[in-house]
């Protein structure tokens, strides 16, 4: 090993030395003052098999010694002294039992260095070490890692892409000869290798037989493997650029910590990929590179654990979040620089938040909360998606055109390593337990539409594709944006019309808000007002009696929220039953926003305010929805109007042709309408040519 100068040769001895006493003598203390030997004690558990990995914190070995903590520099090396350290340590205290055992057995001594001489140390190391990377280092992005990087601990954070199964890598081969019947050990450093062919032992050496080897399964070790993807964070990616990728490989005890995904944390050596044969040889100077993990931390999960919100949060939060308006102070602190639409925010706070999922015997009720909005364009539906894209812990954002089926649910590819097909999974299976946004909602082709039915409601991607029949999960909420068909929303068009999508997939959405740019002199100047003061400040004007919380404090909260699964009681249940819902799917909807309501309270069960509340944003929703072509149904109509309708009756119903005129006038006399109100339709009409009177006073439509 060498200083960090590179030209001063350190002696090895010493430096395992120092090692061995870092592990045995670095100590903390509790809270009563006692001394702990956390190293220490997990040497101890290594010995005695009650544990594989040992973990070491990089911040204690700068703290115990500062030269030592250059240690990190050298990782990349194949054998650091550390491994040394601990095999020696390790076999002096488990061959000084044996040794005691032979002694009393036949009082003859067994020298313990021979088992160490004839097998190589990775076959008899039960162990592996990790190191954690010190809290002061920054964490990088896949392109801020190059070559100064080769060989050394760095700190890498992205997403979690890809995930292979865990499978066996070979660490040791051990051959017999097939002549001699002498056994021959090959490490293996890389993820190929050269077998070996000729016997090195010395008889057949000297005889000349040329043996040959015969490979030993059961003989060989092997530890578990697992390789990932990592890519890049969309905030971390300049722009006009696309996202890099980096490979990760995960040894033992670090595999199945991450899925696909999860944003992680991963500190690990940056090393080159070791090729053997003409692999190698072909592949020139080149190389390729990747990441071994010592330490996987998953952000996503961060603050589980923690149940006290004095633990979590500090004082100044702790009174922000605990004012009485907190429910209008989070609405408005979701995109505070757009104006307006508090409705429609607050519905995307509960999208957030989110419902309670129920699984009862196998039946599996979503309480993922789906919001579609719709309307003209310009009134700041993408940028409300973007927004929340990133506000949430965990989201996926894309958009209708630059989407497929396989991308937002999984696309079978061929594993490079295996040569096997595996799955790799698309937007809404990264999004798992978050939020995934898709922009241009109508603008996405129907054969990948349909691939999101069964995630909006099941939660579930089933897949049957290249021998692979898996069910993924997709626990996700969407929240998409649509344009109308015809440039503007027309009000004389249903919703179906207007933004060209199946009843199917509408029912599927909790709230369908209609955004609507209505000409209103007071409210376009408010709106010019608010824009240019966030065009001239660059940030949201003041409001009155509300502070925008800052975007990790409502992360925070919003992880604190997701804890509490409130049921609803049987006196609220009665108030649920009362009201008249269309479908199943609106009642299920009712009950999933007053749960997240609840949540945002922080309570166990759902009072009658939040029922109330979840029933006024959805009527407020349908109300949004209501056009022109609904209007008829409910104005009074005219005496012309009832007249022309009984007309439209009788022509239809009636199947007589021509109709004559004194017919309608007997119908309408019924009906109470009057003469010259009927003769003013029969004229108006026929002007217009909706319809012709003869001679003989009959009606014949056109």
């Amino acid at each position: 090993m060498a200083s960090k100068s590179g030209n001063v040769v350190v002696d090895m001895a010493a430096e395992t030395q120092k090692i061995k006493d870092f592990l045995l003598t670095h100590h903390t203390e509790d809270d009563d003052g006692a001394k702990v030997f956390p190293y220490s004690l997990q040497v101890s558990r290594l010995a005695d098999r009650e544990q594989v990995g040992l973990y070491i914190d990089l911040n204690d070995v700068h703290e115990y010694d500062a030269d030592l903590a250059l240690i990190e520099s050298a990782l990349g090396d194949r054998a650091p002294p550390v491994h040394d350290a601990l095999d020696a340590f390790i076999f002096q205290r488990v061959y000084m039992e044996k040794t005691q055992r032979a002694q009393n057995a036949d009082g003859q001594v067994v020298e313990n260095n021979d088992a160490r001489k004839k097998y190589p140390p990775q076959l008899l190391r039960r162990h592996e070490v990790y190191f954690k990377s010190r809290s002061s280092d920054n964490v990088l992005s896949v392109r801020e890692i190059t070559a100064p990087q080769v060989g050394k601990l760095v700190t890498l954070g992205g997403i979690v892409i890809r995930a292979t199964e865990v499978k066996p890598m070979g660490a040791v081969i051990t051959y017999t000869c097939d002549t001699c019947g002498c056994e021959t050990y090959q490490p293996v450093n890389g993820p190929s290798f050269m077998p070996a062919v000729n016997c090195p032992s010395r008889d057949c050496v000297e005889s000349k037989a040329n043996g040959r080897l015969q490979m030993q399964v059961r003989g060989s070790k092997f530890v578990k493997f697992q390789e990932l993807k990592i890519q890049e964070l969309s905030e971390q990616v300049p722009v006009g650029s696309i996202p890099r990728t980096m490979t990760v490989n995960v040894f033992g005890e670090n595999t199945r910590l991450c899925a696909p995904g999860d944003q992680v944390r991963i500190s690990g050596v940056f090393v080159p990929l070791l090729r053997s044969g003409f692999r190698q040889i072909a592949g020139g100077l080149v190389t390729e590179v990747y990441l071994e993990a010592h330490h996987i931390e998953n952000v996503n999960n961060g603050g589980e654990n923690v149940v006290d919100l004095e633990e979590e949060f500090t004082e100044e939060e702790i009174k922000i979040i605990s004012q009485d308006d907190l429910y209008d102070v989070l609405a408005y602190s979701i995109a505070p620089e757009i104006y307006g639409h508090t409705d429609v925010k607050k519905s995307l706070l509960l999208a957030l938040v989110g419902g309670v999922d129920k699984n009862a015997d196998g039946m599996k009720i979503r309480g993922s909360i789906n919001v579609l909005l719709m309307g003209d364009p310009g009134v700041a539906k993408s940028q409300l998606l973007s927004y929340v894209d990133r506000l949430a812990v965990r989201s996926q954002y894309t958009t209708g055109r630059g989407s497929s089926g396989v991308g937002l649910t999984a696309a079978v590819l061929k594993d490079p390593v295996t040569g096997e097909m595996t799955l790799e999974g698309g937007a809404l299976v990264l999004a798992d337990r978050g939020i995934c946004c898709i922009d241009e909602f109508d603008k996405m082709m129907d054969s990948d539409r349909t691939a999101i039915h069964e995630v909006m409601e099941q939660q579930t991607i089933s897949i049957a594709k290249a021998g692979i029949m898996t069910t993924l999960n997709a626990r996700v909420a969407i929240i998409a944006a649509a344009n109308p068909a015809f440039g503007r929303y027309n009000p004389k068009r249903s919703i179906e019309e207007n933004v060209q999508l199946p009843a199917a997939l509408l029912s599927r959405f909790d709230l369908l808000w209609l955004i609507q740019d209505k000409p209103d002199r007071e409210a376009d100047k408010k709106l010019a007002e608010h824009i240019t003061y966030v065009h001239r400040e660059g940030r949201e004007p003041a409001k009155e009696g509300i502070q925008p919380i800052s975007m990790n404090l409502f992360r925070k909260y919003m992880t604190v929220c997701k804890r509490k699964n409130p049921v609803v009681d049987q006196k609220l249940s009665e108030r649920l039953v009362d009201t008249m819902f269309t479908s199943p799917r609106i009642l299920l909807g009712a009950i999933r926003m007053a749960t997240a309501l609840a949540r945002l309270r922080l309570s166990d069960t759902v009072n009658f305010n939040d029922i109330e509340e979840a029933l006024r944003l959805m009527e407020a929703a349908k109300v949004s929805l209501r056009s022109e072509r609904d209007g008829p149904a409910q104005r009074i109509q005219t005496p012309m109007d009832q007249a022309f309708a009984v007309i439209r009756d009788l022509y239809i119903t009636g199947g007589e042709q021509p109709l004559p005129v004194a017919n309608i006038m007997v119908r309408c006399a019924a009906r109470a309408i009057p003469e010259d109100a009927v003769q003013m339709c029969l004229e108006s009409y026929q002007d217009n040519g909706v319809f012709l009177i003869d001679q003989q006073k009959r009606v014949i439509f056109a």
